[in-house]
C-alpha cells in the first residue's frame, strides 16, 4: 500500500518526509498502458515520471495549502511535457507527452533539455479561488547557475527550492515499474512556510538566502540522506530506511498516511469538464468536428477515460439554460 511519512529532528531546524508509492503508481501505469492515445512509456520516461510523482507528493505534504500542486517539466527533447498533479488530500495523477524516439539510456537532459530550453514549473492552484485570484507559479531552467545541464529530477527540484524558495533541500528519488519513492530533507524556513505559496516578503526571502548552507545540523543530516541508495529506497520499508539513515539522530516520526488518507491515484476529469472544454472551442468548431466524424470523442490523458458527444449532446452544450426541457441535464 502506498504510504507517506513525515518526520522532524527533535531540537533541530530540519524536517523531512518519505513516500513509497506502490498501488497508486501501479494504477497510474496501468491506466496509461490501457489508454491508446497515450502511446508507449519507455523506461527512461517512466523513471522521470515516477520520480516527479514521488517528489510532487513530498512537496504537497510540506505546505499548508488547499488546492492542487502541479509539477511540470518540459523542453526541447523527445519528452515534450511531463505533468504531475497532487491535491491537498494526496489524490494524484500524472501524464507524459512524447514526440520522438527515446534511447534506452536517455538522461533527463537528453529527454527535455537537448538545446538548453528545458524548464521546471511548480504551480499552486487554489481549490476555491477568490475573484481575480490567479494560481501561483514558479519556474526555473533545467541548468545550474554555472550553465551545466542538471542530471536528474532530484537535482532540478533541489535547485528550484534553493533559487525560488531560498530553502536548502535534499531529495533522493527513484522509480521502477513497481514503486516510485522519494526522501526529502529540508531546512525549516526562518519564518513560516509562505515561500512556496508566493507569500513571503522580500525581507523574509533575503533572510532565508542569508542562511543558505550555513546550518551545520542540516548539512550533517543532508550528508546522511545522500547516502541512501536507489535499491534501498525502492526495496526497504520506510521505518527501516529512517532507522538505517538516522540511527544517531532523535527522529520524531508522525503517523503514516495510507489508504484514503494517503497518496492514491484519482483523476479529476468528468463529462462536465469535457463539455466545458467543447463549449470553449465554440459552436462552429464543434459543428465542424461533428460534420467530419459524426461525434466528438475526447479521451483523458491522465486516466484514459473516453467521453463521447453525439450531435444531440453537442446541441445541449450550446443551448441556453432556459432552452433545456425541465429536468434535463446535458451532463448526465
Amino acid at each position: 500500500m502506498s504510504e507517506l511519512r513525515k518526520f522532524l529532528f527533535e531540537g533541530l531546524p530540519v524536517r523531512g518526509a518519505i513516500v513509497r508509492l506502490t498501488d497508486a503508481w501501479q494504477e497510474l501505469l496501468r491506466r496509461r498502458a490501457s489508454n491508446p492515445a497515450a502511446g508507449p512509456c519507455p523506461a527512461p520516461v517512466q523513471q522521470v515520471l515516477g520520480e516527479m510523482t514521488a517528489a510532487a507528493v513530498l512537496m504537497q505534504a510540506g505546505i499548508q495549502f488547499d488546492g492542487a500542486l502541479v509539477l511540470q517539466i518540459f523542453g526541447d527533447g523527445p519528452l515534450k511535457l511531463a505533468v504531475v498533479e497532487v491535491q491537498s488530500d494526496l489524490r494524484l495523477r500524472a501524464t507524459a507527452t512524447l514526440a520522438g524516439e527515446v534511447d534506452d539510456d536517455a538522461t533527463l537532459a537528453e529527454l527535455v533539455n537537448e538545446r538548453g530550453q528545458g524548464r521546471c514549473a511548480i504551480t499552486l492552484d487554489p481549490a476555491r479561488r477568490q475573484p481575480g485570484q490567479q494560481p501561483y507559479q514558479g519556474m526555473v531552467a533545467l541548468a545550474g547557475d554555472d550553465g551545466r545541464r542538471l542530471a536528474g529530477v532530484a537535482e532540478v527540484l533541489e535547485h528550484y527550492m534553493l533559487r525560488s524558495e531560498q530553502l536548502d533541500t535534499v531529495m533522493v528519488l527513484a522509480a521502477d515499474d513497481e514503486t516510485a519513492a522519494g526522501l526529502l530533507v529540508q531546512r525549516l524556513p526562518v519564518k513560516g512556510e509562505a515561500n512556496l505559496a508566493g507569500e513571503a516578503s522580500q525581507a523574509e526571502a533575503a533572510e532565508q538566502a542569508d542562511t543558505q548552507g550555513r546550518n551545520e545540523d542540516f548539512n550533517r543530516i543532508a550528508h546522511l540522506a545522500r547516502t541512501l541508495k536507489r535499491e534501498e529506497l525502492l526495496g526497504l520499508d520506510i521505518d527501516t530506511v529512517l532507522r538505517r539513515l538516522f540511527w544517531e539522530e532523535r527522529v520524531l516520526a508522525f503517523t503514516p498516511l495510507t489508504g484514503e488518507a494517503g497518496p492514491r491515484f484519482a483523476c479529476t476529469c468528468s463529462r462536465e469538464r469535457v463539455a466545458q472544454m467543447i463549449r470553449g472551442l465554440g459552436r462552429a468548431e464543434a459543428e465542424s468536428i461533428l460534420a467530419e466524424r459524426g461525434d466528438i470523442e475526447v479521451g483523458c490523458e491522465f486516466c484514459g477515460q473516453q467521453y463521447r458527444f453525439d450531435p444531440v449532446d453537442a446541441a445541449q452544450i450550446f443551448a441556453p439554460p432556459d432552452a433545456l426541457p425541465p429536468g434535463s441535464d446535458a451532463m448526465q
